[in-house]
C-alpha cells in the first residue's frame, strides 16, 4: 500500500496482533526511549527503540491514542512501523482494571522488596499510570 501525498503510513504490530494497519495519516508522536519524538511526512529514516508510554497519531483533525509496552519504531518519509511489545488503542482500555494495577502496585512498591521486585513494581506501576491517562484521553472517565 503507498501514502497518498502529504501522508504517511502508519502500522503498529504486538506480538498477538496488528493494531494498526496501513492507516494514512498525518502526524506521529511516539514514547522514544531518549524521549518523545514526532513524525510528519517526508521525515528522515532513522530507527528508534520505545519506551512505556502514550503514542498518539493523527488523521485529518482527529487525534488517536494508544498505550505501548517498549518496542522499536522504524520511520520513514512516507511510512512508520511499531513494533511493540505491547499496544492498546485508548477505546480498548478497561480504566477499571487500569486503575486497580495501580493501587496494586502502589501497594507493592510500599512493601520491602528486593532489587528486582522492586523494578518489576515499578514498571507496573508505570504501565497503569500510562494506561489511565490515554483511556481518560478517550473520554473515559
Amino acid at each position: 500500500m503507498v501514502a497518498e501525498k502529504g501522508k504517511m503510513l502508519l502500522e503498529i504490530v504486538a506480538p498477538s496482533r496488528q493494531v494498526v494497519r496501513s492507516e494514512r495519516v498525518d502526524e506521529v508522536i511516539a514514547p522514544g526511549s531518549e524521549g518523545e519524538f514526532g513524525v510528519l511526512p517526508g521525515h528522515m529514516l532513522f530507527l528508534t527503540t520505545l519506551k512505556v508510554g502514550m503514542l498518539s497519531y493523527r488523521e485529518g483533525t482527529q487525534w488517536h491514542y494508544l498505550a505501548v509496552d517498549w518496542g522499536y519504531a522504524e520511520v520513514g518519509p512516507d511510512r512508520v512501523v511499531i513494533l511493540a511489545e505491547g499496544a492498546d488503542r485508548a477505546s480498548e482500555i478497561d480504566l477499571t482494571e487500569a486503575k486497580l494495577a495501580k493501587e496494586r502496585a502502589e501497594k507493592t512498591l510500599s512493601e520491602k522488596l528486593d532489587q528486582k521486585d522492586l523494578e518489576k513494581a515499578r514498571v507496573e506501576l508505570l504501565r497503569a499510570m500510562i494506561r489511565i491517562q490515554v483511556a481518560e484521553k478517550h473520554g473515559q472517565q
